[in-house]
């Protein structure tokens, strides 16, 4: 119940600020805006801003300085949910339970959507109330995993092995790009926020990255397990599409006892090097392990 009662703190911070910063950027009479925002505030478990809410919190940092990071970088994260369903990329008609941006409006609306939530995330940060030295790392932070050599280096190795198999080690480079490169940004703004040490944000990036590893691992297990309806979306594609993943390399089984044994070596790792000030943090890892949706 203690997990439950901090994850919900947590994610009410990351809303409120959400709310705050949608507010200024958008406006309600815009076609555009209310794409960003339906798309924005359609759901979603919050992830990327209540890690770095929770790794700031333990660092003892500028709380609403981490929730303004927090606000960007689920701005991105939701730009890149738009682009990744137009037509043009996965081609996906639904997300989190309702129609995909580009089916609720048009393609040309989506795609502007999404060029507005990227371009306010990085105003969110800039004008965050961090000093200036953390606003700038943040920004930096962001936007390396997010270019060409992060997450849209994931991408598109992504689209090139939809034509061909991957192996488990070209695998990973596409998940740590495409995946964890955003979830580790979000992890080390939180640092920034909390003034970490070299030593510190070195043991959150390896818990990071296995996060997020885990993350993808558990979609591809869902992919094939779960059902349309608790997903949110079409469930099949991967395979449809035919994408290489974790099941289609390893099975199930294997996938499962791959991610127990990367979430168990991330808490192990994070225990190292902050105690019990890492509690949420390895619960969080679990529970994200365990999901079904």
């Amino acid at each position: 119940m203690e997990y439950e009662m901090q994850y919900a703190q947590y994610l009410k911070t990351a809303n409120d600020a959400l709310e705050k910063q949608a507010e200024k950027y958008f406006n309600a009479h815009s076609r555009v805006s209310q794409a960003a925002r339906y798309s924005l505030f359609g759901g979603g478990k919050r992830v990327r801003a209540v890690l770095g809410i929770a790794v700031c919190d333990m660092l003892g940092g500028n709380l609403e300085a981490a929730a303004c990071y927090a606000a960007g970088v689920e701005m991105l994260h939701c730009y890149s949910l738009i682009h990744d369903d137009l037509p043009c990329m996965d081609n996906d008609d639904m997300r989190r339970g309702r129609p995909s941006c580009h089916k609720k409006f048009d393609e040309a609306t989506a795609l502007l959507a999404g060029d507005a939530l990227l371009t306010a995330a990085f105003e969110t940060l800039s004008g965050a109330c961090g000093t200036p030295e953390q606003n700038v790392q943040a920004v930096c932070t962001l936007s390396r995993a997010a270019g060409g050599n992060g997450m849209i280096w994931g991408q598109e190795l992504d689209l090139a092995f939809e034509e061909k198999t991957a192996d488990e080690k070209q695998l990973q480079e596409i998940h740590r790009n495409k995946t964890g490169m955003l979830i580790n940004a979000a992890a080390q703004m939180g640092a920034v926020a909390g003034n970490a040490d070299a030593m510190q944000r070195k043991a959150i990036e390896q818990y990071a990255f296995a996060v997020g590893m885990v993350f993808q691992i558990v979609d591809d297990i869902l992919d094939v397990t779960a059902t349309e309806t608790e997903l949110g979306k079409p469930i099949g594609s991967d395979k449809a599409n035919g994408k290489t993943t974790f099941v289609s390399l390893y099975g199930v089984e294997r996938s499962r006892e791959m991610a127990r044994q990367i979430t168990q070596d991330a808490c192990g790792a994070l225990a190292k090097a902050f105690g019990d000030r890492a509690a949420f943090l390895q619960d969080f890892a679990m529970r994200l392990l365990e999901r079904n949706h």
